[in-house]
């Protein structure tokens, strides 16, 4: 049995009484049983919103860097909402839990040429943390001379400036020759950009982002890690100047950095 003690402050306080020796005759008055009102409702002062998700199923040549970008989060944020270590591969069909930042609790399904996906909510806004990937836009070049004495991630013949709303190099050299990496640093992302062949993108310490788009193949996937002269890929054939280019980019903490003045190690 229970008894009751009334605190400083209206709170109540129960604790079991004493056992009582059971005796022939005796009446006991047992206090109502509480009702069971269940789960608080939902958005109540007591109660905190279940997290909204967005599931997704992994599809060929995709990444968890693509992905997050696509819809608008960190790659940090993808990988504590499953669980991933950084030494994490996806694989083809392999389902994520995407969060949403404000999302109502209304679902539906939508499909498309990236992977299945249930949808509980619009995805958030994109986030400052990544540079945008290759715009697929004309692009404009300025010509460069080269300096001989810089290394550059393939031998380079030409290097010309790009303009507009992309910042970067072109460096021409010769098809199929190695695409070497400048820095040591983690593969964030590994595939193709529409217009821009097969694209490597390496973190590196310091908020540094190296892009080296351009690829016919890569050697590389995400979650590898990365020394100076580590084999990316092969150089491939641009399609829209026919020549063995590659674009090489450099972001420090999501600015564009001068890739003739970037760190090499």
């Amino acid at each position: 049995m229970l008894q009751n003690f009334r605190l400083a402050g209206g709170c109540e306080y129960r604790e079991p009484l004493p056992a009582i020796q059971a005796v022939p005759g005796l009446s006991l008055r047992l206090p109502p049983p509480e009702p069971n009102l269940g789960p608080p409702p939902f958005g109540t002062a007591n109660s905190a919103p279940a997290a909204a998700y967005i599931e997704h199923r992994v599809v060929k040549d995709e990444t968890l860097y693509s992905i997050a970008r696509r819809n608008g989060i960190s790659l940090l944020a993808l990988r504590n909402a499953n669980n991933l270590s950084q030494d994490h591969v996806l694989r083809e069909g392999e389902r994520l839990r995407i969060p949403v930042n404000g999302a109502s609790a209304g679902t539906g399904t939508a499909s498309s040429g990236a992977g299945s996906t249930t949808q509980s909510a619009p995805p958030a806004a994109p986030s400052p943390a990544r540079p945008a990937a290759p715009s697929v836009e004309p692009r404009s070049t300025t010509a460069k001379a080269v300096d001989s004495s810089l290394r550059w991630p393939v031998t380079a013949k030409e290097i010309a400036y790009m303009t507009g709303k992309l910042s970067g190099v072109v460096v021409t050299g010769e098809r199929t020759e190695p695409v070497k990496s400048l820095t040591q640093g983690t593969v964030v992302s590994a595939g193709p950009y529409r217009g821009f062949g097969r694209v490597a993108i390496i973190q590196v310490t310091g908020g540094y982002l190296y892009v080296y788009g351009g690829c016919e193949s890569l050697a590389v996937k995400e979650g590898d890690r990365v020394g100076p002269g580590t084999e990316l890929g092969r150089l491939g054939i641009d399609a829209v100047s026919q020549k063995p280019q590659l674009f090489f980019m450099v972001y420090r903490n999501n600015a564009p950095v001068d890739p003739s003045k970037a760190p090499r190690a």
